[in-house]
């Protein structure tokens, strides 16, 4: 029998316009490993408020935690990462914001020839992506069946978590991993890159879409092994 440490804990948080079943093969993989695994359903009304759901989840854990986050999730961790039980952060395909940015600052200049994301027009304070650009932008290597339900069964994205900005990022007192998808249409892979060597992050690049962490679960929940130091 083993006598290493025990795997310890996860959270995992989802971006915008999605909820957290997309971590399900993720999750599945690290329960099969022995790791206590909590998905937060975070609102995406305010980073405030999302922040707040983490910090629920993270009170309600012994031991330490690895703290993940997609796309906007990156926001939150970033912003949440500072509770005392986080050990690691870790970025799947995410943003990364330094000190006063939020993730409209960080997407309102896009490199030339970069993919645009089909943002919608706000909607009484919210967004939505464009659902006959959703599987090319979001899922483009998901069955189509698969893209398609992700497209109709978007949760709106306040504006309010869009301009969120961080007060102090996590990532400059807690170790982090970042990575790359290689193939997203939604956050270019150089701006990927860019972040995570501002953050410090060991990275690791993977053929994905923005979907990554639905597409390639084994491959994200590697890199979460090496954060917890297994």
């Amino acid at each position: 029998m083993g006598t290493g440490p025990e795997p310890g804990n996860v959270v995992l948080v989802h971006g915008a316009f999605v909820d957290g079943t997309g971590w399900q093969g993720v999750y599945d993989i690290l329960k099969r490993d022995g790791f206590g695994v909590r998905v937060v359903q975070n609102p995406t009304l305010s980073l405030e408020g999302d922040v707040a759901a983490v910090r629920l989840v993270l009170d309600a854990l012994d031991g330490p935690v690895v703290l993940v986050g997609h796309s906007y999730g990156g926001a939150v961790i970033s912003a949440a990462g500072h509770h005392p039980k986080v050990s690691a952060l870790v970025y799947i395909a995410a943003f990364a914001p330094d000190k006063g940015e939020s993730v409209n600052t960080l997407i309102a200049d896009p490199p030339p020839g970069a993919a645009v994301p089909p943002i919608l027009p706000p909607r009484d304070g919210f967004l939505f992506l464009d659902r006959d650009k959703f599987a090319h932008s979001f899922a483009a290597d998901l069955p189509a069946e698969q893209a398609e339900f992700l497209a109709d069964s978007q949760v709106p994205w306040g504006e309010e978590a869009l301009s969120g900005a961080v007060a102090e990022p996590a990532w400059r007192t807690r170790p982090s991993w970042y990575l790359v998808a290689t193939d997203d249409r939604m956050i270019p892979p150089p701006a990927q890159r860019a972040m995570a060597e501002r953050a410090g992050a060991r990275v690791v690049e993977v053929a994905g879409s923005h979907s990554v962490y639905v597409s390639r679960p084994a491959e994200v929940a590697a890199l979460i092994r090496q954060a917890a130091g297994h």
